[in-house]
């Protein structure tokens, strides 16, 4: 279920709000509203839980919460992409939402069934205003224990399988939300739910460390609290909108990134929409690099006029100020240098250690050329398919644009130049000369392969699409078959600034059980970095 068109009238603080995500080419699965405190995001969660609430139970609403102008009535349309009117046939599990006010610091449950019998379907258990406090946390864990116990008993299933289904999923998401070092990695050990007048036992494993539940740092519980109402509840809510307030809350910018990441990604049911609203920079970020995923700004708009809201532009790095002004940013990074380099690169260059240089991720190679064609930063992307008139010319042109030499990082790190330093320091052998006529015959052997992906390649690069450089596209189009004059070389720095040494001789016995960390850290590879950096004006 999809959620393409919003309108809200006389709604809390709105006068006539309306959000329009109809012309999207991708449908979102993630929606993101930003904005400042107070800027009236939360009141789109308030409209869901006022819509569902009457697919979900009986309990009349207190109209009066929700109107702005008491003596009129409030009005909520919405338009789904899988409806063809709008919310007259919804089921109870069209939505599904999570206030901010989640956060259980300590278990107190001592025994199972304290409450009465919940209808989870129904959502019988959430709080019925979304400023009351959400304690749903301890009926997941019954339920989850519930669910463990049918599956033993009813459907006869492993202790291994038990594990696979209901351990292994957090443990995962652990790692990828917190990393995998001794420091930061956490793991659940045991889930054993109140009995005996104890509250429920819930360890973790942290360094050498055994923790209960209760010890937990606030960020590390959030996340526990997320994915274990996730866990216990998404196979009830297969075809919903998900509505998820503040999920950054006591996390840092990293963490929040792969927060919403993992429940994107790997939580979230396939057909379903998720909701979530913040001024974070990790939420802000994954956003932007994902391209199934909206952003809604919120921020300096008067509600008291009517409001048509649309999705912001990507890579308009204005949304960032929400979580970090432009002068704060400019503030502390001061003297130093600005480039924004492709995804996995990036560390890479960074642990070059380039004096006052800090590399930043862009999400790939057309990422990098907004920033650098936008902002006053620079980026520096990899040089693929362009011959070396281009290059210049691009130079010229984009003067913040900084291009490799070669195809790729990868040509750096596994030219013969750089493997001889490292065998060397290694006190490994290694034959420069036999491993270059290997690489020749690997490119003659591939290069019909890759001529093929030349064009296409080479169509996908937003350069010269403005209107003032159209005739250069023009140019630039038809300039393709200097690439494969390039690769029919035999000459190694002929062909090899083009060959995609990435994704082809991988299996050469010179490249074997290396890492790109190992081979990164040679001065050659350095000193051909830094003289990409001198050419910069």
């Amino acid at each position: 279920m999809f959620i393409n068109k919003l309108q809200l009238t006389n709604f809390k603080r709105f006068t006539n709000l309306s959000i329009d995500l109809s012309d999207q080419t991708i449908v979102p699965k993630l929606i993101l509203l930003i904005g400042a405190n107070g800027s009236g995001k939360s009141c789109i969660f308030d409209a869901f839980e006022a819509i569902s609430s009457k697919f979900k139970d009986n309990t009349s609403l207190d109209s009066n919460y929700y109107r702005k102008q008491l003596d009129q009535d409030f009005q909520i349309k919405i338009e789904f992409s899988d409806y063809q009117n709008n919310t007259e046939n919804l089921s109870s599990t069209a939505f599904y939402g999570r206030s901010s006010l989640r956060q259980i610091p300590k278990l107190l449950r001592k025994s199972l069934g304290e409450v009465s019998p919940i209808n989870f379907k129904k959502d019988f258990d959430r709080p019925r205003s979304y400023i009351e406090r959400d304690k749903r946390f301890e009926n997941d864990l019954e339920q989850i224990a519930e669910l463990i116990l049918k599956d033993v008993f009813i459907n006869k299933k492993h202790s291994i399988k038990i594990v696979e289904q209901y351990i292994n999923p957090i443990n995962d998401a652990f790692i990828r939300i917190f990393g995998e070092s001794e420091e930061t990695q956490l793991s659940l050990l045991e889930l054993i739910p109140p009995l005996d007048n104890k509250v429920a036992t819930i360890l973790f494993k942290k360094g050498d460390s055994k923790i209960h539940y209760n010890y937990l740092g606030n960020g590390e519980k959030e996340v526990f609290n997320i994915l274990i109402n996730l866990l216990s509840r998404k196979h009830l809510y297969q075809d919903t909108i998900y509505y998820l307030d503040e999920i950054d809350l006591h996390l840092n910018t990293k963490c929040q990134y792969n927060l919403l990441k993992e429940i994107v990604e790997n939580w979230l049911p396939d057909g379903c929409q998720l909701w979530t609203a913040s001024h974070s920079l990790g939420f802000i970020d994954y956003a932007n690099d994902f391209n199934q995923a909206t952003i809604i700004d919120f921020d300096h708009l008067d509600f008291d006029k009517p409001q048509i809201l649309f999705p912001h532009a990507k890579n308009n790095y204005d949304v960032f100020e929400i979580a970090v002004s432009q002068e704060f940013f400019s503030k502390i990074m001061t003297g130093k240098r600005i480039v924004f380099s492709e995804n996995t690169d990036t560390p890479i260059y960074n642990s070059l250690g380039i004096e006052n240089t800090i590399f930043f991720v862009g999400m790939n190679k057309n990422d990098v050329f907004f920033k650098a064609k936008n902002l006053n930063y620079y980026g520096l992307i990899d040089r693929d398919f362009l011959n070396d008139k281009e290059i210049e010319l691009l130079a010229n042109t984009y003067p913040n644009l900084l291009i490799l030499d070669y195809y790729s990082i990868e040509n750096y790190l596994y030219h013969p130049d750089n493997l001889e330093e490292y065998y060397q320091y290694k006190q490994q052998d290694f034959n420069k000369l036999q491993y270059i006529e290997r690489l020749v015959d690997c490119k003659n052997a591939h290069k019909d392969s890759i001529v093929l992906g030349i064009v296409g390649a080479r169509n996908s690069y937003t350069f010269f699409k403005e209107n003032e450089y159209a005739k250069l596209r023009k140019q630039f189009k038809n300039n393709a078959k200097s690439i494969l004059s390039l690769l029919q070389s035999n000459d190694l720095e002929t062909f090899y600034k083009v060959f995609p040494a990435k994704d082809y001789c991988r299996e050469l016995s010179e490249r074997q059980n290396i890492s790109k960390d190992k081979l990164s850290k040679t001065k050659w590879f350095k000193t051909r970095i830094l003289s990409i950096f001198k050419r910069v004006k």
